[in-house]
Order: C-alpha cells, then structure tokens, then sequence
C-alpha cells in the first residue's frame, strides 16, 4: 500500500518538524483517521518527497517530523504551457486537475471570445486560489513532487503582448487546421498549447495566434469539448514525444 502524501509549502529537511497546511491536516486526521506514529509523504514542491513521522494529531492540526528524503524524477521529458481557454461548470477544475495529471507545467487561464464565465479582478483572485489547490491535490495523488504554477487570467491579446514570438512550439487546436500533430517533429523547446472555451476560439483569435507563430493542428476529424481536446492533445503528445 502506498503511503499518504501532503503537500507542505514550508522548507523542509531531516530532522525539522512542520504543521500541516489546515486542509492536510484535516483529511489526515477526519477523513484518514491518522495517528501519532503514522508515517506519511511530505512535498513542497522542490522535487523531492520527504518521509515524516507524525508528532501530533488534533481534529485541526497535525505536526510531523521529516526523517529522510529522496529525489523524484517523475516529471515529463515535455515542457508544456496550457493555455486554456476559461470554461465554466466543472470543466475548468476537470481540465486542470487531469492536465497536471499528465506532467504539464503550468496552466494559464485564457479569457477568450467565447468564454462564458467572465472574471472581475476579484473573482479571477479567488478562482485562481482555487484553481491552485486542484493543482496541489492532483499533485498529492500523482506523485509529483513539483507543483505546476496557475497564472492569472488574461486575454490572448495580453498574453501575446507579454509573450512576442520566441523559439518555441505552438500549436492551437482547430478542427479546421491543416496540419495533424503526428506530422510535427518532436520540439527541442517549451510547447505552448491553445485551446478554446466552449464554442472553440474565434476566427478572429484563431487568426491572431497564427499571425503570432501557433500552428493550427487538427486532432482527428471529430470536434472535441474544450476539456477533451486538452487532454487529448497532452496525452497525444506523449505518445509521440514524451514518456508514454
């Protein structure tokens, strides 16, 4: 059985004693029932697990002793941005939970056209909050011990005026594009993958992010919901570059 991991943002080290976040701590002690004496997995996010012992259980609070650690290099050979378009429901939380699942990088939230949901300051803050907790769980439950970074929201035109063309790929995915992603070389740089909200990206975001390097690839000739044709796209990729 493998052991229990949490994440931890504090520094950790042999012999140092840390709290657990209060969400940590709550699963361990409500929902795990963890005792003084179990042993578990801490991470904060430098890419190495840390084994621990628990000092002290409480229904809110739980401390633990670091024993030893260990590099983990499990992350992907592939460096990949998602950009994603902003959707609503739970298909944002899907898409980012899964992507992180399968090794990409970092996330940034896309405000599109189409997108339904439509974010004041206030409200992107807390979403990217959120937004960044799915991340560290689904990194508690893939064994990553790096923790990919949720950016703030930002429309394709702010984020190309940050980013201007550089060496890397990128590639959007457009069930009218010309080119299939087997056909592309593997990339010896960052992928910055495109995808749109429900209803896709508009013609007019389609033809921007062409004029800014992205290859419009198509992925099958079946139309793909924005959570789909993410996660498709990234498990395709390793097939053909990565370590699937």
């Amino acid at each position: 059985m493998s052991q229990h991991r949490f994440y931890c943002p504090d520094k950790l080290a042999a012999d140092v004693t840390v709290s657990l976040p209060e969400t940590a701590a709550a699963h361990a002690a409500r929902v795990l029932r963890m005792q003084v004496g179990d042993t578990a997995i801490l991470f904060n996010g430098d890419g190495f697990h840390y084994n621990c012992q628990f000092t002290a259980v409480q229904k809110n609070s739980v401390t633990a002793k670091v024993t030893s650690s260990v590099a983990i290099t499990n992350e992907s050979p592939l460096d990949i941005l998602l950009l994603q378009g902003i959707s609503s429901g739970d298909r944002m939380d899907y898409t980012i939970q899964k992507a992180v699942e399968l090794g990409v990088g970092a996330i940034q939230p896309i405000a599109t056209e189409r997108s339904v949901v439509k974010l004041n300051q206030e409200r992107a803050e807390k979403r990217v909050a959120h937004w960044q907790q799915i991340v560290i769980s689904a990194c508690e439950q893939s064994g990553r011990a790096y923790v990919p970074e949720v950016y703030s929201p930002l429309s394709l035109n702010q984020w190309l005026a940050q980013h201007p063309q550089q060496t890397t790929c990128r590639i959007l995915l457009n069930p009218l594009g010309a080119k299939q992603l087997a056909k592309l070389p593997k990339p010896a740089s960052q992928i910055q993958l495109l995808i749109g909200a429900e209803g896709g990206l508009s013609a007019n975001e389609i033809e921007t992010a062409v004029a800014h390097g992205f290859q419009s690839i198509l992925l099958g000739p079946r139309v793909l919901r924005t959570e789909t044709a993410a996660l498709a796209a990234i498990a395709s990729m390793h097939t053909l570059w990565g370590d699937f």
